[in-house]
């Protein structure tokens, strides 16, 4: 029984992936090394599709096998959480002018907290 629930999981990761190129506010990489874990135990022949992929499988191994984030990657989403904080903090009631930049910053220790690649 969880074999087709976690091949269809990881079909949906990969489509969210996918998407996640295009739009900017849903990310790519998280999906992949998601779809990637569910096909680990599904479908070994897609995770190692994913894991062969040119652009997103070194990402994917580096998290697989040391809990390490690319040092480009970690730039840029430390730059993209400025942004929308600061876009926060001019667009947002009062109330809620702190709440970008708080879910930022700890995003953003997390990730440095991570060892790089």
């Amino acid at each position: 029984m969880k074999t087709p629930v976690y091949r269809a999981l990881g079909a949906v990761s990969v489509v969210l992936g996918v998407v996640g190129a295009f739009l900017p506010l849903l990310p790519t990489t998280p999906f992949l090394i998601l779809a990637a874990w569910f096909f680990a135990r599904s479908h070994p022949e897609w995770e190692e599709k994913l894991l062969a992929h040119p652009s997103a499988g070194p990402a994917i191994r580096a998290w697989r096998d040391h809990g390490a984030i690319p040092r480009v990657a970690k730039q840029a989403a430390a730059v993209l959480l400025s942004i929308s904080a600061v876009g926060g903090w001019f667009a947002l009631p009062d109330v809620w002018r702190y709440v970008p930049a708080g879910i930022g910053v700890c995003v953003v220790l997390w990730m440095w907290s991570r060892p790089s690649v």
